[in-house]
């Protein structure tokens, strides 16, 4: 049974790879309805059954939720938010640009592995 207090609550959701805020617009005895108002992180790009795996059969392309998008989630998985919620532009564009620098770092740290790779091949003689 819904409680009063439920309805217009604001929580943290995870969902399909990306963390939001929004507010619980309904429920049931399993799940609540969550209408998105900001994204914390951004959807993971790609497989993820094969992490960094450039080549896989399937490169998802995972879109956030949109401004207001509902979505049903297990109540389990809701967390509290406590908090100034941020604009939703502006979170979508912080969370992009979070998103955008950590692939930056690992493309970064696999060029530095190839070049060290190939010192170390020249080192073998080879």
């Amino acid at each position: 049974m819904e409680r009063a207090e439920d309805r217009n609550e604001i929580v943290k959701i995870g969902y399909k790879t990306g963390e939001y805020v929004g507010e619980i617009v309904d429920r049931d005895e399993r799940r609540a309805l969550i209408k998105t108002l900001a994204v914390l992180q951004h959807p993971t790009q790609g497989d993820l059954h094969g992490s960094y795996d450039p080549d896989p059969a399937i490169f998802h392309e995972r879109r956030a939720l949109a401004y207001t998008e509902k979505v049903w989630v297990p109540l389990q998985t809701l967390k509290t938010y406590s908090g100034i919620v941020p604009e939703y532009r502006e979170s979508l564009l912080a969370a992009l640009a979070a998103e955008t620098e950590r692939i930056d770092r690992l493309k970064r740290w696999a060029e530095r592995c190839l070049s060290n790779l190939e010192t170390l091949r020249k080192d073998y003689g080879m």
